[in-house]
């Protein structure tokens, strides 16, 4: 690329002010006739810009600041009065209005203290002021005043010293990346202050090169035609695609359907395959990005025998920011992508249609375009687990007044005692108040659960098969076939800037006698401090949530205790106030956790300088997996197993933390309270932790910046605002972690405990519905958009998903055969019952106590308000009676039931394994059509490359037969030698 030089003293902004021809360019003169009066100072070099009259400053940086000044446009001469751009193309592109921006790079702008002083200093007015003060400070003889304070200068000599480092190390990699070809436009004098924005352009040449290098796959001009499968399988699916086409979000596109181009690594040396009709229009705005973003990775700047690349400029602030911009407004005149994005995928009046994945692919790129396919795919296999689940519950529901277990509990006549549920303070209470508790349980612990417990087990299986599938589809139609493992690593070949900082460190301190060709990098030596750190803060993090969740088990005894010792009015609801307040407490605990668990696995990490970003996110999505999902599965794992089993019995109860005595289940079980736990846990961290900090906290802060800000001033500043200028308002996109994250651990309170609340999936659904458009609207209106990524899976978070389905399996045979009563009604019902019913099942599993036998102060106090004496009182357990030889020993029949409970376990977690592996085994991971045509695709590239040999070896045939005949016959003579161009030039005009 040949540099265009312009006469001394020129600029580009003063050649666009002479093509507009407008007086408000008049004010750029002056600035001209400056430069030219400090050529010799602010020059910059003829070869450092495409851009015409860039100067470049060889004599400190506070003149090539001034320079920048002036080689930017002034934001008031490019607009009218009324606030109107003046070029038509302002937004992306550069000041001329043809070039594109591709890439933003921020900085700030500081003027140095220096400066300031040194302005004051020698302006006319000041140094006439000071020469009537000096000449009066001598005629009076007074000592002369310190003009400032010494330490006040010393600071701003650091801060000068500081920011001059920054701007030179900006000079040396601006440079540099003006030998790489790209072109560089400034703008610092803009609407937002202290803020300087590098507005970056690839030209044609480099894309090329770039693209042949980075092996990107680009449409050529051969098409072929996609033909659907003719197995049973394709035809169902095509028919679902033409029976939900209203579902599909209108776009037009210019690709006939049916038809597909084939797609080659592009290369200089074949461009005649490839459409360049429109050069503009070849590589889209998220390629162009993406080319640039690595340009800037590979490009350096040197400094103290150490190179810094763009990631290293960004940790260090030299830069502030790096983005690529958004293709124009939402709510602009032009139809952009990302106007297209708004109206078809971020609105909420468009819920209930399907995602553009294609669109969104095209402009976010492939990993976010990934993730949100994932996330389409996981919400519509959530409707028939929600279906099936909303089943089972209406099951419960008509089978409650049925259900004998439920009905004894219910009947009054059978009046039996319990014994009190706490020390002194808890009386004795008649079975028939739990009446209520025992038919909401069977909601959700009847015989349907053991079948949806199969299912979502079998369901997960489906939802892994199914979107393998859709993976690869996607991976055919978005040319990511051939995205291996080459391609990978040259993509994530480049380290990160906090491991750069720490070799560079490491190499100073290097002993000159070590060797100079081994290449320094950190060992596990030098990260052991990191990883014992990260070991130690772990296990504190593990514990706390434990302890959290044992704070709130002591809130439950206690409260539970005072509420009994209160007035009779408060006793009736005592179980519902325990169990709501201690989950919402729970809650809320998971929420404030999680956000100081997420920050703290970050700083780990950072600790533990991971050398690539790879690394880095698979470290970071560990630690913040383990810690989140301990710290939101915590309190329900202990009421799922644990709560009701380390009790002891009356009379020799287990206590903790001195008199606090362990609180035992509902006789109707536990699982009725773990259904609510969850209920609230799923409903607080997806509708209040997720929804409202992401819809209420953002849409606060806009109301607040409106209410101070004037309509009509807001207005303007939006017609002033240049496109990268508004990009800067928004916030940085920080990556899919989080969103991932959400919906890992929401995946997990679906599968896991799925066999104590089958509507778990429906609340997962009805989230979805609203994360899917709220995330849209987010990338869309709210962020920066991101570099565009290739990737051709959804990488660690897979396999995290196929963990948390094999636990899905081992956790609801746990919760069915020791939470609820499936596997003690089942052995009743067939073992002990007389008539083969349940008749009977509730006194079955209740144990005689002798209110004897209690021990000293444990008694209950006022035993005397149910009108008569009490000597025996029931309470749940399977344990001998008083009377027996053995009394209060565990009997026969509970280790009859544990054995069935194991043998249950251990037959449901090997079945339901086999199926899923069977299910695995008979789905093919890769659609069957999507086989033949990438098969197809290949025959159709080879006969491509085989036509264009043989067009090659045609016309060398052609060009050696036409030299043969234009040779004159040299019998006897040496061979002819070629003629000359003068002797043929000659001839022609001859």
């Amino acid at each position: 690329m040949e540099p265009h030089h312009e006469p001394d003293g020129g600029s580009s902004d003063a050649g666009a002010a002479q093509e507009l021809g407008s007086p408000l360019f008049s004010s750029c003169e002056n600035l001209s006739s400056r430069q030219e009066e400090q050529s010799t100072k602010m020059r910059r070099s003829d070869n450092y810009l495409p851009v015409p009259g860039e100067e470049k400053n060889q004599d400190g940086n506070q003149d090539h600041a001034k320079a920048r000044n002036n080689e930017s446009i002034p934001m008031k001469t490019l607009h009218a009065d009324d606030g109107s751009p003046l070029y038509s193309k302002l937004g992306p592109y550069f000041r001329d209005g043809h070039r594109r921006v591709d890439y933003i790079l921020e900085y700030s702008i500081q003027k140095p203290h220096s400066t300031r002083r040194r302005s004051s200093k020698f302006g006319n007015d000041n140094f006439l002021r000071r020469l009537r003060r000096s000449l009066s400070s001598r005629s009076s003889k007074a000592p002369l005043q310190p003009k400032e304070d010494p330490e006040f200068a010393a600071q701003d000599h650091q801060a000068d010293y500081h920011e001059d480092d920054k701007s030179s190390k900006r000079k040396e990699f601006e440079e540099n990346l003006h030998e790489a070809g790209l072109e560089l436009e400034w703008d610092e004098e803009n609407q937002i202050p202290g803020v300087g924005f590098l507005k970056i352009h690839a030209p044609w040449d480099i894309l090329c090169r770039e693209a042949e290098l980075m092996k990107l796959k680009m449409p050529t001009k051969k098409t072929y035609e996609v033909k659907q499968g003719s197995n049973l399988v394709e035809k169902i699916r095509l028919f679902i695609h033409k029976a939900t086409a209203p579902l599909h979000p209108n776009l037009d596109s210019n690709q006939q359907p049916g038809l597909k181009p084939l797609s080659h690594p592009f290369s200089r040396e074949k461009e005649h395959l490839f459409d360049l009709s429109d050069k503009d229009k070849f590589f889209d705005s998220k390629t162009r990005s993406s080319i640039v973003h690595e340009v800037l990775k590979r490009t350096k700047c040197q400094r103290d025998n150490y190179s810094m690349g763009i990631t290293s400029l960004l940790a260090n602030s030299i830069y502030t920011a790096a983005y690529p911009p958004h293709d124009g407004d939402i709510n602009g005149m032009d139809l952009n992508d990302r106007r297209r994005l708004y109206e078809e995928w971020a609105s909420y009046s468009v819920f209930y249609k399907y995602q553009p994945v294609g669109l969104i692919r095209k402009y976010f790129g492939e990993k976010v375009g990934l993730y949100f396919a994932w996330l389409g795919v996981y919400t519509q296999m959530l409707i028939p687990a929600s279906i099936v689940g909303v089943i089972v519950f209406l099951y419960g529901c008509a089978t409650v007044d049925s259900n004998i277990p439920s009905m004894e509990i219910c009947d009054p006549r059978n009046n039996i005692t319990m014994c009190p549920l706490c020390d002194r303070a808890c009386s004795y209470w008649k079975l028939v108040t739990a009446c209520g508790t025992a038919r909401a349980s069977h909601l959700f612990d009847n015989e349907a659960t053991v079948f949806f417990s199969i299912f979502m087990a079998l369901w997960a299986v489906l939802f892994m098969e199914h979107w393998k599938r859709r993976q690869m589809r996607l991976n055919y139609i978005w040319d990511l076939t051939g995205f291996g493992e080459e391609e990978e690593e040259e993509h994530k070949d480049h380290n990160r800037a906090e491991y750069e900082i720490r070799v560079m460190k490491k190499t100073m301190r290097q002993d000159q006698s070590a060797p100079k060709e081994e290449k320094v990098k950190l060992t596990c030596t030098d990260r052991m401090p990191a990883y014992m750190t990260a070991v130690a803060m772990m296990a504190f993090m593990i514990t706390l949530s434990f302890t959290m969740a044992f704070g709130v088990i002591l809130y439950r005894i206690s409260i539970k205790a005072a509420l009994h010792m209160s007035s009779a009015a408060g006793r009736s609801n005592i179980r519902a106030t325990v169990k709501g307040t201690a989950a919402v407490i729970n809650v809320i605990i998971i929420i404030i956790l999680d956000e100081i668990y997420a920050k703290i696995a970050r700083w780990l990490t950072i600790l533990e300088v991971p050398k690539t970003d790879k690394s880095f996110d698979n470290r970071l999505i560990f630690k913040t997996f383990i810690l989140k999902f301990v710290n939101a599965f915590t309190p329900i794992v202990y009421l799922a197993f644990f709560r009701g089993r380390l009790v002891g019995r009356p009379g020799k109860y287990l206590y903790v933390v001195g008199s606090y005595r362990m609180e035992e289940c509902a006789h109707a079980g536990c699982l009725m309270e773990l259904c609510i736990q969850l209920c609230i846990t799923m409903l607080g961290k997806q509708f209040i932790q997720n929804n409202l900090f992401e819809i209420g906290i953002p849409k606060l802060k806009k109301m607040l910046q409106k209410r101070k800000m004037d309509p009509q001033e807001e207005e303007k500043q939006n017609k002033i605002l240049q496109r990268h200028q508004k990009d800067h308002l928004l916030l940085p996109f920080a990556g899919l972690n989080p969103e991932y994250m959400e919906m890992i651990i929401q995946f997990g309170m679906v599968t896991l405990f799925v066999a104590s609340f089958p509507l778990a999936p429906l609340f997962a659904l009805l989230n979805n519905i609203i994360e899917i458009r709220l995330d849209a609207k987010k990338f869309v209106t709210e962020l920066r958009r991101p570099v565009a990524a290739k990737a051709k899976d959804i990488g660690i978070w897979y396999n995290l998903l196929r963990g948390l389905s094999k636990v899905a399996v081992i956790v609801n045979a746990f919760v069915i055969a020791f939470t609820s009563d499936f596997i003690p009604r089942l052995v009743y019902q067939y073992t002990y019952s007389s008539d083969g019913t349940l008749h009977g099942f509730v006194n079955h599993t209740l144990s005689v106590f002798k209110v004897s036998d209690f021990e000293p102060g444990t008694e209950p106090l006022v035993p005397k308000h149910l009108g008569y004496n009490v000597e025996t009182c029931r309470y749940k357990d399977y344990r001998e009676p008083p009377w027996s030889k053995t009394p209060y020993e565990l009997s026969k029949e509970f280790w009859s039931i544990l054995a069935v409970r194991l043998a249950f376990v251990i037959v449901f977690q090997n079945v339901v394994m086999l199926m899923s592996d069977f299910v695995d085994w008979l789905i093919p991971d890769i659609p069957k059509d999507i086989s033949l045509q990438i098969h197809k695709e290949k025959i159709h590239m080879m006969e491509l490359f085989m036509k264009e040999e043989q067009g090659k070896r045609r016309a060398a045939r052609d060009t050696r037969s036409m030299y043969k005949c234009n040779s004159p016959p040299s019998a006897g003579q040496s061979p002819p030698q070629p003629r000359s161009r003068p002797n043929t030039h000659a001839r022609a005009g001859w």
